[in-house]
């Protein structure tokens, strides 16, 4: 399963230039990043973009690359489901 979070304004300094200018952006992350890597193609992302982090493994959404993830089946989540789902993740990639 493939999920977004929440759009948030934080945009990191490095950002590409279509996060500075959206001003906001969110997180795709998946169960397994088979999943991730295979959605995101789908969805037009370049495995360039792709994100390793402590957190979760991910990719940044614009805007509209959201709207786009969510009606081509991502599932969308609270900042408390996100939080809870990349515990999960966490967990797995640790075993």
């Amino acid at each position: 399963m493939v999920y977004v979070d929440p759009l948030h304004g934080h945009i990191t300094a490095n950002a590409p230039r279509c996060f500075v200018e959206a001003g906001r952006a969110c997180h795709l992350y998946a169960d397994t990043e088979q999943e991730l890597h295979a959605f995101a193609v789908r969805i037009g992302l370049r495995r360039a973009w792709f994100q390793h982090s402590r957190m979760v493994n991910h990719y940044d959404l614009t805007p509209y690359m959201r709207q786009r993830a969510v009606r081509m089946g991502a599932v969308e989540h609270t900042p408390m489901e996100a939080v809870a789902k990349w515990g999960e993740i966490r967990q797995r990639r640790q075993v």
